[in-house]
Formats: structure tokens, C-alpha cells, sequence
């Protein structure tokens, strides 16, 4: 054990003795952070427009804040901008975290004083719980490479302003700095493909023990660092690489692809982080599931996905989730987020302590006809077909084909970017669809009824997604491909990237 993990190791069993205290106490947790978040909500502008003097429970609460999405909330937003002062929460905003949304542009996401520890706090507590559940705490004597977006911000009403990455890289305590790749002026580069360059040639001859990022953007460092050392894996060239951190997209359908190019099964720490908040993290490597993050200034709602549309949908908090149920998940929190739709789906795989899967997002799914297939449902079906024939994938999105043009039954669209094609394609696509009916008895029903055909592969040229990528503009970073599409838009732009 190095030096620097050493002096870390007893801070790493305290926040693991921290995380396992107040995860046998969420509910009583959640409890205390819907108090302080009414008390203090009280004196905003949206707390007084929407009568939290009179909210003593959470029937009152439902009763007052409806749901709303980023659209909902940007008059306040626009109002923050505009120079007021508590509008959402206390005081302003300590910085505004940019992203992209699919129909309200440029959405603008506070980050607050209050807030800043569930951002910041998170993915260091979850990396120091694995350091004492695994004893493996060698990866902080190395260097660390998150890769990430631009850390350079812009101002908005005075407010610091950018990527929710970028905001990060200014958090990172100085004990880390040391440690931390690539250098500033590196990070700074937007163009993707420059970066990258710029950090594998920082990055070959260190030694590299912690790599963070998604896992389409690190598969793509991992392949220019082989192809600009020579040697055959990575492993090679990082003896010491132990941790793998991610988040954002699931890990599985990249995982046979990154181990062949690391040569070697390495452990991997999953986090679930967005703009509007932390949410879980994983806490266990034996367990499934990642630990919904109870304990750090967000208040958590669940809505039955089939509901999530409804003018009223069925609320619930934590005390009532049960496992198995496919979730929209909404968030309160101290930064002035209220009953704030998040986006994403969840299913609990356990109520003690509460853990969860992200099934994937609330417009990201497939019903063309009635069958509402979900990202968890195509991804576990590719995975198992995959296992079985020992293919590779690595990218696929599926869409639905209403009016094929070469007439007959409407289908599901498979685009899928092999690692090397299946032996027997038709086979594979055989497969996938019978595991495809054992997922969702809605799409059973529509393929023994002859609503729909068997689904269709439409095998893609290599490197067909990061092509569809750069030419939207969200190659690397953050950016991730959509698994599910109720539309055509994709499948349309890689049409011509298809194998002839």
C-alpha cells in the first residue's frame, strides 16, 4: 500500500460505515430532508406561489406542486437569470450546470451552496466505499483520468456556467490534483478527436490506475492508446489499472469489447450522477443494483411509468416503492428543484437497503403499437443472445418500421455495429426476437397476432455511430447514444452507413 492510500484508508471505512448507517435509516432520512426543504422552500418565490406555509405532509405537498418538467420550471429559471434572487431556493444558484434538452434547448440546472456535497461528495464516497469493501485502495498511489467535458465556464447573470463535468474539474480537491489527468489545457479542447490525441500522448507513459468516463468514449481511448503504443492491451501498457469508474449508460453491452482491449477482467465502480443531481451509486461488488443516495438533499418521488403522462399520476416516496415496478423518477431537492421530472426510469431490486437498476428514459422507448419495449428490455435480450453466440457488439439503437417500403408487416429495426458479424445472422436475429417475447408480452401479443414481423437487423459499417455522433455534434464527453427511438430520426441518419 502506497502512501497516499495508506493516509486515506481509515477516511475510506468511516464514509463506508457512514453509507451503511444511513442506508438502514432512508426512510427516516427522507423524512428530515422533506422538513428542511419545505422550511427552507417557504421563502422563495415558488415556495410562496405555492402555498408551502400550508404543507404539513406530503398529501399537502402533492396536493400543491404538480410535476414539471425543465419546461415547467424555466420561468424561474429565466427569472434567476434576470438577476432575482430566491426564486427556486435561498440566495442564487453557486453555478449553472448547461445541458442539451431534446425539446427545450439549452436547459439551465441550478447547483446551489447547499448542494454542491450530493454533486461532489458522491462519486468520491462511492469510489472510498469500494476501497474498503475490496481493500483495494492501490489505485489512489497512481494517476486517475476522468475523461470528461470542458472545464471552462461562462457566466450567466454572474452565475459560473457550463457542463456539469466541466463545474466538477473545479471541485476536485488539491491532495487529487496530483493525481489527476489529463492536464487543464487538454481538458479545454472541445474538438473530441484532438482531445483524445492530446490525451492519450499525456496519458502513455503514466502510471494509469483509475480510468473514469462512459463507456463508448473510454473503448475509444482504449483503442488509440493500443494502436499508438503497439502493444496488444492495455494491461500492457497500464500494469497497475485496477478501477474502471462509470456512469450514464449500462456498462454490460460494452463490457466484453473494453475487457478484451484491457486483457483482463478489472473491477468497476458504477454511479448514476445527472445534472439536476446525484442519485445512487454502486456500493457493493456482490450485490446488484445501485444504492438510491437518500441521505444527500434530494427528497425522491416514484411514478409508475404508465402513468407519468396522466394528469394526476400516482405519487409515492420511498416508504412505498416496491421492487420490480418500472418508475419515473422525480426529484426536490436543495438546489429548487421541485416535483421535477427527471427523465429517467428506475426499478428497485431491493427495499432494504434500496437499491436500483436504471431501466432507461421516460421518451426513449418503443411503442408504435401499443408494445412500450423499454431500454432494460433490449439491452438484457442483446446481452443474453450475444453470451450465447459468443458475439460482439459495439453500438446498436433500435427503431420501429411502420411502412417498410418493401412492403408487409411493420417491424422493429435493429441498427447493430458488430465487433465481427455473427456466423449465422439470421440466427441471431431468430434469437434476439425470441428473447425479445420473453421480455414484453405486449410485443408477444403483437408478434403472434401478425401485427408485427419478427424483428429486422440491419447490420452498420465500423465506427458507423461515432461517424452518426461527430456529425451531430456530440462526439465524446457525456454524449450518449439513444437505445430506443418512437421515431425514425436516427435510424434515418445511419441509413447510410449500412452494410450493402
Amino acid at each position: 500500500m502506497g502512501f497516499r492510500s495508506a493516509i486515506i484508508r481509515p477516511f475510506a471505512h468511516k464514509i463506508a460505515r457512514d453509507i451503511k448507517r444511513w442506508s438502514a435509516h432512508a426512510l427516516q432520512s427522507q423524512e428530515m430532508i422533506f422538513k428542511q426543504l419545505i422550511a427552507i422552500g417557504r421563502d422563495t418565490a415558488f415556495g410562496k406561489a405555492h402555498g408551502f406555509d400550508q404543507i404539513n405532509s406530503y398529501q399537502d405537498y402533492i396536493e400543491r406542486v404538480p410535476i414539471r418538467d425543465y419546461e415547467g420550471i424555466k420561468p424561474y429559471i429565466e427569472r434567476i437569470k434576470a438577476g432575482e434572487t430566491d426564486v427556486l431556493w435561498k440566495g442564487k444558484p453557486a453555478y449553472f450546470a448547461k445541458t442539451s434538452g431534446t425539446t427545450s434547448g439549452v436547459k439551465y440546472i441550478p447547483i446551489t451552496k447547499d448542494s454542491i456535497p450530493n454533486h461532489f461528495g458522491s462519486a468520491r464516497n462511492a469510489l472510498f466505499n469500494y476501497f474498503a469493501e475490496t481493500r483495494n485502495g492501490r489505485w489512489l498511489d497512481g494517476k486517475l483520468i476522468f475523461l470528461s467535458g470542458s472545464p471552462e465556464l461562462s457566466e450567466t447573470a454572474g452565475i459560473p456556467t457550463g457542463r456539469l463535468s466541466g463545474i466538477s474539474n473545479h471541485m476536485i480537491p488539491n491532495w487529487l490534483k496530483t493525481n489527476q489527468m489529463p492536464s487543464y489545457a487538454t481538458n479545454c479542447i472541445e474538438d473530441w478527436e484532438a482531445k483524445l490525441d492530446k490525451i492519450v500522448e499525456e496519458t502513455l507513459s503514466q502510471n494509469m490506475s483509475l480510468i473514469s468516463g462512459i463507456p463508448p468514449w473510454v473503448q475509444m481511448y482504449y483503442e488509440r492508446l493500443i494502436e499508438r503504443s503497439g502493444k496488444k492491451t492495455i494491461q500492457e501498457i497500464f500494469p497497475n489499472y485496477s478501477v474502471f469508474a462509470y456512469g450514464g449508460v449500462n456498462y454490460e453491452p460494452y463490457r466484453a469489447k473494453l475487457e478484451e482491449l484491457v486483457g483482463a477482467r478489472i473491477d468497476s465502480v458504477e454511479t448514476y450522477p445527472a445534472s439536476e443531481g446525484f442519485i445512487a451509486f454502486q456500493d457493493s461488488q456482490a450485490e446488484p443494483g445501485l444504492l438510491l443516495n437518500s441521505s444527500s438533499g434530494i427528497f425522491f418521488e416514484f411514478v409508475p411509468v404508465e402513468e407519468i403522462f396522466n394528469e394526476n399520476p400516482t405519487r409515492v416516496w420511498l416508504k412505498d416503492v416496491q421492487p420490480g415496478v418500472n418508475y419515473a423518477v422525480i426529484i426536490n431537492n436543495n438546489a429548487g428543484l421541485w416535483g421535477y421530472n427527471l427523465g429517467d426510469t428506475v426499478s428497485f431490486v431491493s427495499t432494504n437497503p434500496h437499491r436500483l437498476l436504471v431501466t432507461g428514459r421516460v421518451k426513449h422507448f418503443i411503442s408504435a403499437f401499443g408494445e412500450h419495449v423499454i431500454g432494460k428490455e433490449v439491452e438484457e435480450a442483446m446481452l443474453q443472445v450475444c453470451r450465447e453466440q459468443k458475439v460482439k457488439v459495439v453500438e446498436f439503437t433500435v427503431a420501429p418500421q411502420v411502412n417498410p417500403l418493401e412492403g408487409g408487416l411493420p417491424y422493429h429495426e435493429w441498427l447493430i455495429e458488430f465487433d465481427s458479424l455473427p456466423e449465422n445472422l439470421p440466427a441471431f436475429s431468430a434469437r434476439l426476437d425470441e428473447l425479445m417475447i420473453l421480455q414484453n408480452i405486449y410485443y408477444e401479443d403483437l408478434i403472434v397476432g401478425n401485427i408485427l414481423r419478427p424483428l429486422v437487423i440491419a447490420p452498420l459499417q465500423k465506427d458507423a455511430f461515432r461517424t452518426y455522433m461527430k456529425s451531430q455534434g456530440k462526439l465524446g464527453g457525456q454524449n450518449k447514444v439513444p437505445r430506443l427511438s418512437n421515431d425514425r430520426k436516427i435510424a434515418d441518419e445511419l441509413e447510410v452507413l449500412k452494410l450493402s
